[in-house]
């Protein structure tokens, strides 16, 4: 099945709920996940809302990027995941950010192993969001660039899924087996799930083919599109090696101001 006839079976305006849970994900890496995870998380708390991020990659980039010492960590996302403790024990804050963060590191790569023989494994985040009750607005999963057991677990937890990608040659194709696996989520594990929306990302607007792609994503899939185009820029780039969201190291650059529509975008959509 192609992408485009995948996409239209599940894509369906994303249902309001009390807590929104934000699956962002794309099993292609280097697409900027991480950092609209990130840079979304930032640009909502500036206008107010109470975010909660978690960081769900081994790698654990957005934790560095929200200024958290990953290589020091005590408690983080694993520890949640296999059981020992519960999210507000490991919740710390992002002074940069504004936001509160679920943190990762390497530790989490050997939480898939150790799940494989557990009942519900599927449901171990969902069952830990759910205890948080109201304490968040919105809760944005920064899922691995992987479809494992992290990646359906955070979309067991979710109620709605973006999916940042490059417009480039193959990034309908690629669609296909992220498309697939949510097929299978929404049919045996979350039937609510929905996929909001295609953000473009690491946009150039001078290079045709881009131009040419990001047409060809409107055309199949509409106002799926978010409006918001995140561009190629530098300080987007830097912002993270200083241990920052965008907003707090150049808040004029044209990422910031990108991330902070994306962010109006969102909650525009929510209010409809």
């Amino acid at each position: 099945m192609s992408a485009q006839s995948g996409m239209s079976v599940i894509i369906k305006n994303a249902k309001k709920n009390i807590m929104k849970i934000l699956a962002i994900t794309n099993q292609k890496g280097g697409v900027g996940k991480t950092t609209t995870c990130v840079n979304l998380a930032a640009s909502l708390a500036s206008l107010g809302k109470r975010v909660l991020l978690i960081d769900l990659d081994p790698q654990g980039n957005a934790s560095t990027g929200s200024g958290i010492d990953k290589a020091h960590l005590k408690l983080s996302i694993y520890h949640v995941l296999i059981g020992e403790k519960t999210l507000k024990e490991v919740v710390v804050h992002s002074e940069k950010g504004g936001f509160d963060i679920a943190p990762s590191n390497r530790e989490l790569a050997g939480a898939e192993v150790e799940l494989v023989n557990e009942l519900a494994r599927e449901n171990r985040l969902k069952a830990a969001i759910t205890k948080l009750g109201d304490s968040y607005d919105i809760v944005l999963l920064d899922c691995p660039p992987a479809l494992n057991l992290v990646t359906v677990n955070a979309l067991t937890a979710a109620n709605a899924v973006m999916i940042p990608m490059q417009c480039e040659y193959y990034a309908l194709e690629g669609l296909s087996d992220l498309v697939n696996t949510i097929k299978k989520v929404r049919a045996h594990l979350n039937p609510t799930l929905e996929i909001e929306g295609l953000l473009r990302t690491l946009f150039d607007n001078r290079n045709m083919l881009a131009q040419q792609v990001s047409a060809q994503l409107i055309n199949h899939f509409g106002d799926k599109v978010y409006k918001t185009v995140i561009p190629r820029n530098i300080r987007l780039a830097e912002a993270p090696s200083y241990g920052v969201p965008v907003l707090s190291y150049d808040k004029s650059s044209k990422g910031a101001v990108a991330y902070m529509e994306l962010a109006q975008e969102i909650t525009n959509r929510d209010r409809v």
